[in-house]
């Protein structure tokens, strides 16, 4: 905290945080930031009005409203061209342009695409393309410009409790809304405008064509694209998963790792040059040069631009020769990417990962190095190592088991496997990549280098199979997170400094994080619901009562993939699967399941609630007039048009009508 960068970037992530979650208007950011520099430039030139302390308050504050301002900038809705502040609820005429290319799933290919005008106004803005797979449909690439007159859709919130949040996730990347085309729904330009983005993309697909000559197995060429181009489409699920098992996934990533093995290849190959007058001058711009062409090449996503803009600070440091605090370095590459590239990224997984793994092994590295500094040479570099894996698991503990809610046990054990040989993977793929674009490559050295792969592979493979020493399915909420990085902190100031205060810290950690635990604890077990999930083709209903959970449906199979985050996030110990019958009673609440077409009205009892499942062939108006139900409930397991018909006979009673593909799962709550 002593250091300026690290204070200025703490208080601009403040005002990302302000600016984002309380929704400040771009005036009042503005008008803000202007004010606060206006008198800040009155602090500075006349010292004899306002002392060093205002300076320094009206920095922070100033900063503040710079991260607010810098996020009323980044939000599309702010812009006057934003395509969704004309559009109208009939077609129109959109061009659009492809920026990215995301993974496909099973049914679909996805994208992401600029809208660069509509009904013939220049426009712009972000949208997620769907692309229905098809052989009729060919595969977009990127700078591709397409014209259609496809409505455009809002991308749905989660219709579940408790799954992923893909709405939010895209609206933290400037993606409100949502076009889905068919093979007969647009039309592409035949001569579209070239980006650095697409230039880029086909230079990599030259590089994919050229591996694509050699016997390169396809997980092994998944690996590499991963690896050297930043490339995880190819990547197969198994693969993917092993990786991430083994507690090995951020090799995958191009990051700090994979950068900071290219400035020393840089250092190393342009040490000649520093011997010339100007040379050292002349190495460090050829060196940031490589290192962003290198981030260009890789995709320029979140972990790239961190680690090239960490390393340019370094580099530049290298070039001053002087002792600076990697700290410093640090916070200002954080200031740097957050203040003129993307304030949005502070809330990506990944960008907080890295910052935290990198955070970690700064402060404990040299810490845990003066604990044990072996003599031996091999015992030094494994322990040095493993303490660098150590480090980096530590802080980024709370949020893996927050995010992904398990934690690997032989993390350490990949990482000394991997680092070691990382950056002979990494050069020999730089020096293959080089020899496949000059038709150079010798058929032994591609084969060789596929083996390396394969065996990598396979032991990452070998470490991940141990799943006793993965811990999955840990429940873990933000309370916790944040006690819980309290509680390493308290540690690790203990560890230093054995002090009353440090100890009595440690001490109030464990105490405030156990007592939040058992609260927690108490509430869920006190908590009890009903809930009917939105799921198409076939019916649940699940009952709640606090860490048991009584699962009713027809097709249990494909349920238990919907209920396994809710497990996790409401931490459910016990499950029971049950058939679904017609009717229940949960204390004062009736629930009748009317999906059986023989049912005679007159014997069916008064209901509070009524269940609509399988679109069941009755006259809809006679059961309402005969049953008088307080509230009627309609799943996916029902045809649309009988949903809609339903709509309009509550709706002229006036009768509560819940349709869960609209409004999401159906939950009530039990006093």
């Amino acid at each position: 905290m002593d250091f300026i960068p690290v204070k200025l970037t703490l208080f601009l992530i403040l005002g990302i945080l302000v600016g984002y979650y309380y929704n400040i208007s771009l005036w009042l950011a503005t008008g803000l930031t202007s004010g606060f520099l206006v008198l800040l430039g009155i602090s500075w030139t006349r010292k004899n009005i306002l002392d060093n302390l205002p300076f320094g308050f009206l920095s922070l504050l100033c900063t503040i409203c710079l991260g607010m301002m810098t996020v009323a900038l980044t939000l599309p809705e702010n812009s006057a061209k934003y395509y969704a502040n004309f559009r109208l609820l009939t077609e129109q005429y959109l061009h659009l342009k492809i920026q990215k290319i995301l993974k496909a799933n099973n049914h679909n290919e996805r994208y992401i695409a600029n809208v660069i005008g509509i009904d013939g106004t220049a426009a712009n803005g972000r949208i997620l393309l769907i692309s229905k797979k098809d052989s009729l449909n060919p595969e977009f690439i990127v700078d591709d410009e397409i014209h259609t007159l496809n409505l455009i859709e809002e991308i749905g919130l989660p219709l579940n409790p408790h799954q992923f949040n893909y709405h939010n996730y895209l609206e933290k990347l400037g993606i409100n809304y949502q076009l889905k085309l068919d093979c007969q729904d647009y039309f592409i330009s035949k001569n579209p405008s070239v980006t650095l983005f697409g230039f880029v993309t086909a230079f990599r697909l030259k590089i994919k064509s050229g591996l694509g000559k050699f016997n390169f197995g396809k997980d092994e060429l998944g690996i590499i694209q991963a690896l050297l181009l930043g490339q995880r489409q190819e990547l197969s699920e198994e693969t993917y998963t092993s990786y991430k098992n083994a507690g090995a996934v951020h090799i995958l990533a191009v990051s700090g790792l994979h950068i900071g093995i290219v400035l020393l290849f840089c250092k190393f190959l342009l040490k000649p040059l520093e011997r010339f007058p100007g040379g050292k001058t002349i190495a460090l711009i050829i060196t940031v040069i490589i290192l962003w062409g290198y981030a260009v090449l890789a995709g320029l996503s979140p972990s790239v631009i961190r680690a090239v803009s960490m390393f340019s600070f370094v580099a530049y440091a290298l070039y001053l020769n002087r002792p600076t605090s990697t700290f410093n370095i640090l916070a200002l590459s954080m200031f740097f990417i957050l203040l003129t590239y993307d304030p949005m990224l502070l809330f990506q997984v990944g960008f907080q990962l890295s910052y935290a793994a990198v955070f970690s092994i700064f402060w404990l590295f040299p810490k845990l190095q003066q604990y044990w500094n072996p003599e031996n040479f091999f015992l030094k570099k494994c322990w040095q190592l493993v303490s660098v894996s150590l480090a980096a698991q530590i802080g980024v503990l709370p949020l893996s088991l927050f995010y992904f809610h398990q934690f690997p046990g032989l993390f350490f054990i990949s990482n000394l496997i991997i680092i070691p040989f990382l950056g002979v993977i990494l050069g020999a793929g730089f020096l293959i990549i080089v020899l496949v674009l000059l038709d150079m490559l010798p058929e032994p050295l591609a084969e060789m280098y596929n083996k390396l792969i394969t065996l990598m592979n396979q032991l990452i493979a070998w470490v991940a199979q141990q799943e006793s020493f993965i811990f999955k399915d840990i429940a873990f909420d933000s309370v916790q997170l944040i006690l819980s990085y309290l509680l390493i902190i308290a540690i690790i100031y203990s560890l230093a400094e054995k002090k009353f205060k440090n100890i009595l810290a440690v001490a109030l950690s464990i105490i405030t994080l156990q007592l939040w635990h058992i609260s927690s604890a108490i509430l869920k077990s006190r908590q009890q619901k009903i809930i009917i999930f939105h799921r198409t083709g076939s019916s649940a209903l699940l009952y709640q009562k606090g860490i048991s959970l009584e699962v009713n449906c027809s097709d249990c199979v494909s349920v238990k993939n919907l209920i396994k985050n809710l497990k996790v996030e409401e931490k459910i110990q016990k499950v029971n699967y049950k058939t679904l019958k017609n009717s229940y009673r949960i204390k004062d609440h009736s629930l009748l399941i009317l999906n059986n077409p023989q049912l005679s009205f007159h014997k069916l009892p008064k209901t509070e609630y009524v269940l609509l499942s399988n679109s069941p062939k009755v006259n809809f108006n006679r059961f309402l007039d005969s049953v008088k139900p307080k509230s009627i409930i309609a799943d996916g397991s029902n045809y649309s048009s009988d949903i809609e018909r339903w709509k309009k006979s509550c709706s002229k009673r006036k009768l509560p009508f819940y349709h869960t593909g609209e409004k999401g799962a159906f939950i009530l709550e039990i006093e």
